[in-house]
């Protein structure tokens, strides 16, 4: 197989769906030589919101330690191999088409399904590549998702929220049970959580294990000292050394605790405090994008993937939190069908000024239409259904001045088709203007 071959592969996966167990990872990784036992020191992270910003700050560190990182993340924005990277780098092309040609006959054998490829692949190469560390985030759940295959010596849990409620359960303590699921004998546990029904799974989970636990704002105090747009200054406290004054490029304080939880794992291995600076300084380098990215100014462009009630909730909090730094908020959003919609809008209605509602491109989608009738429900003044992503970021850039704020949020489909179109209002496809 070449790359497009082996995207056309993998792409139709798809069909089966979400399948939770871990028969068929284990199967896929013992054809590849069982990578999941070389993968150095492992950081596994899994919960509802902030993995993504943790994973980035973790392998981001690690890098800037001198330590060979590999990291595997979804889903991607615009390119396949965006999910797997080491410092930064991401995975050839040709290594893809190698994998999938290996493995499509056991494979097509025994229905394994797009993530558990994807992972297998991850955990092949950064073992071939010979990582010293490997920060692997989940999929969805823990228990039987097919990253836990690994064995994490560092297990990350920075929330617990409603989300994937079919799959895992429809309280926070089933879901919290599911997560924890991944803290395996000799792992050390960190967590922002505060939820007690959830934080009491986490507990009972990490003392089943007899692995230590260590918790965000009870072993480690974090202070917000400033909130700007793509810059966040905090001081992290976790002894009685003193604190830490740190600035990171991201946009809220809602990412304070995901960044602290980073800084705990991190000093746990050893880390000095320069690199934990400028691993958290070179953020953007680790492929981390969309997380209230500001891509643009005048007007201030900002790329979001929120995509819960409570992600889009930590979201437009940040929003207020910067409420100086424009005047009106133009929103571009596209939700995903099986997603709590009306519970993602909800915060929409609060803040901004005009709302353009488009379909993502997948056959996921929630239809525009609808999703504008929740955002006049949600309180909106002023909804346009528009017909392609490209089209409503257009309308909103010819409505928005130059002191105002557009916001692209709903969903990574939405992020990425407007960062591969690169279009208007400044350049799309790097980061930070």
């Amino acid at each position: 197989m070449d790359y497009q071959e082996a995207i056309d592969f993998l792409y139709p996966l798809h069909r089966f769906g979400i399948r939770p167990g871990l028969d068929r990872i284990q199967l896929l990784l013992r054809e590849l030589g069982n990578p999941e036992k070389l993968l150095g020191r492992v950081v596994h992270i899994a919960g509802t919101n902030g993995k993504g910003t943790v994973a980035a700050c973790m392998a981001s560190i690690f890098t800037a330690s001198g330590r060979k990182t590999g990291l595997f993340t979804s889903p991607h924005l615009v390119d396949f191999t965006e999910r797997i990277r080491i410092d930064g780098r991401q995975i050839p092309r040709e290594r893809i088409a190698g994998y999938c040609t290996r493995l499509k006959g056991l494979v097509t054998e025994i229905g394994a399904t797009f993530f558990e490829v994807t992972t297998a692949m991850a955990l092949a190469w950064f073992a071939e590549e010979g990582v010293e560390a490997s920060v692997i985030e989940t999929g969805m759940g823990g228990r039987l998702d097919a990253t836990n295959a690994v064995a994490g010596d560092i297990v990350i849990i920075p929330s617990i929220g409603l989300d994937h409620t079919v799959w895992l359960g429809d309280t926070v303590q089933q879901i919290a049970a599911e997560k924890a699921a991944i803290i395996k004998p000799g792992s050390k546990v960190f967590t922002a959580v505060d939820d007690p029904e959830a934080f009491g799974e986490i507990v009972r989970e990490a003392a089943m294990h007899e692995a230590p636990l260590y918790v965000a704002g009870r072993d480690a105090s974090f202070t917000v000292s400033g909130v700007r747009p793509a810059r966040l200054s905090l001081e992290v406290t976790l002894d009685s050394a003193g604190g830490r004054e740190l600035d990171v490029p991201l946009t809220g304080s809602f990412h304070a605790s995901n960044v602290t939880l980073a800084v705990m794992a991190a000093r746990s291995e050893g880390i000095g405090w320069s690199d934990i600076e400028t691993g958290l300084s070179e953020l953007a380098a680790s492929g981390y994008r969309a997380r209230l990215e500001q891509v643009s100014t005048r007007p201030i462009v900002m790329l979001d993937v929120s995509h819960n009630p409570a992600g889009m909730e930590k979201s437009f909090e940040a929003l207020r939190e910067i409420r100086g730094a424009f005047r009106d908020l133009y929103v571009l959003i596209g939700v995903a069908a099986d997603k709590d919609a009306a519970g993602i809008v909800r915060p929409v209605g609060k803040l901004a000024r005009m709302v353009a509602t488009v379909g993502l491109p997948t056959e996921r989608s929630l239809s525009p239409e609808a999703l504008a009738g929740l955002c006049r429900d949600a309180g909106v003044a002023e909804v346009q259904v528009c017909g392609t992503v490209v089209q409503g970021f257009d309308l909103l850039c010819s409505k928005a001045k130059p002191d105002d704020l557009i916001l692209v949020t709903g969903s990574f489909f939405l992020a990425g088709a407007l960062i591969a179109a690169d279009r208007g209002c400044g350049k799309l496809s790097g980061a930070g203007a």
